[in-house]
């Protein structure tokens, strides 16, 4: 989708309760700006409004921040051929306890879209509106998108938000190929945004492979090869019986991944899975790809971010650099919570005290490929872990998503029957009893 702004021509986006009208004039805008950039930023609850933030210039200093500063040195590193050739995209995610917007993370994280990285190839950002699902996306750079200008500076309010920016490695820049990717499933819209490399999923490789011995690919009536993507499920009891109920819009290794691991887990539950059974069959299906992929050459780098729903994000990481690249692509995260402080954008200079602004209530989960502020404790998420976010906190192990559960923040759809009780995966499990005692399961 490509926005150009011409005289008299009116722009009409609505949003959830909000309906605004831009028009296109010579004069400068309104707003205060810094640095070229308005100045309103984000509000974390939907209890407070949203006026102009000022930036705050006397910062402390983290101290992670020779090591992050050194990594962004190594990412804005695009002067040589070389070095733009070894980026990748980028990834960011956020999942709260409270509605809140995301406007503050988004400003730093859309910079990288082409202004102070090199990831200029589009950019796309979903985020949920109770079950229903939201969805941005455009082939532009995201530092020169009106729409993500646009959602940068008038905030809208979610639990669970899922962003990419990309750098195209598979496939032309063209809108099918922007990330996120969204399918439903079981009644329950999924999102699906990926920063990485992953050989078995690349459609150069699997789009000429059938049973053909001879290994003449079948062709359609555009002369191209027609696509089966690989199977995998095996990990959790589902032989490949040649259905693909899931496939590829576009020609990207990530989507071709998302549509893989949708399909080996519509053939594993005929009943909608308890959290803690949907981590373990996800941890096993990145196990099985990171193990198919080792078959091929070069380095396996594989991050995405998964959206279930309103409350319910994984991330799972298997971070690495490309060959003859310093840059390092991994998954880190941080969570807001009481109490809370001043933070300070990496990617521009801007500022919110976050204390003046918050409830005891509030606890956000930022995920992102790299930091996006140099004054805050980031966690590197260790090479294959895959963690669920629920209410702005991490859990690593399937018991740990019981918490969840109990909180009637698990999988919910009309259309798919539900596990009948979650006895047996607490059993399972072996979770103390004074954990689910008296929660109605």
């Amino acid at each position: 989708m490509k926005m150009k702004m011409k005289p008299l021509i009116t722009l009409l986006i609505t949003l959830p309760s909000l309906s605004l009208s831009f028009q296109s004039t010579s004069s400068p805008p309104s707003t205060p700006t810094l640095n070229n950039q308005p100045c309103c930023d984000s509000l974390l609850s939907q209890r407070y409004h949203h006026p102009p933030i000022i930036p705050t210039f006397q910062r402390k200093k983290c101290q992670q921040k020779q090591h992050h500063d050194l990594l962004r040195n190594q990412q804005t590193s695009t002067t040589t051929t070389t070095s733009t050739q070894l980026s990748m995209c980028q990834l960011l995610g956020m999942n709260c306890a409270e509605l809140t917007d995301f406007t503050f993370s988004f400003r730093g994280f859309a910079r990288r879209g082409g202004a102070t990285d090199v990831h200029s190839h589009g950019w796309g950002l979903c985020f949920y509106d109770g079950r229903g699902l939201r969805a941005f996306h455009d082939p532009d750079p995201a530092a020169e998108s009106m729409l993500a200008e646009f959602l940068q500076n008038h905030p809208v309010k979610t639990l669970n938000m899922v962003s990419h920016i990309r750098y195209a490695t598979r496939g032309e820049v063209l809108l099918e190929n922007v990330h996120p990717f969204q399918r439903e499933m079981w009644g329950i819209s999924f999102c699906f945004a990926h920063n990485g490399d992953v050989t078995s999923f690349d459609r150069s490789r699997f789009a000429t492979k059938n049973d053909d011995p001879n290994n003449i690919p079948k062709m359609n009536k555009t002369n191209n090869p027609i696509v089966k993507i690989p199977w995998i499920g095996r990990s959790i009891g589902v032989q490949d019986t040649g259905e693909r109920p899931y496939n590829p819009i576009g020609a990207t290794d990530s989507e071709a991944m998302f549509c893989a691991i949708l399909n080996a887990l519509r053939a594993r539950f005929d009943t909608l899975p308890s959290l803690p059974k949907l981590h373990s069959a996800v941890q096993s299906l990145c196990n099985e790809i990171t193990e198919l992929d080792s078959a091929y050459e070069g380095t396996t780098i594989l991050n995405f971010l998964l959206g279930c729903g309103p409350h319910i994000q994984f991330a799972y990481s298997w971070p690495g650099s490309r060959e003859g690249s310093s840059v390092w692509n991994g998954l880190h995260y941080l969570v807001r919570e009481p109490p809370f402080h001043s933070a300070h954008l990496s990617d521009i200079d801007y500022s919110i005290n976050f204390a003046t602004r918050t409830t005891e209530d509030d606890r956000i989960a930022i995920i992102a490929t790299a930091p996006l502020t140099d004054d805050e404790d980031w966690v590197e998420i260790n090479r294959g872990e895959l963690l669920m976010f629920d209410d702005g906190l991490p859990h690593l192990a399937p018991e740990e998503c019981y918490e969840a559960e109990l909180k009637d923040h698990g999988l919910e759809s009309d259309v798919m029957a539900v596990t009948p009780t979650l006895e047996i995966d607490v059993r399972r499990y072996k979770l103390r009893k004074d954990f689910y005692q008296g929660a109605a399961i």
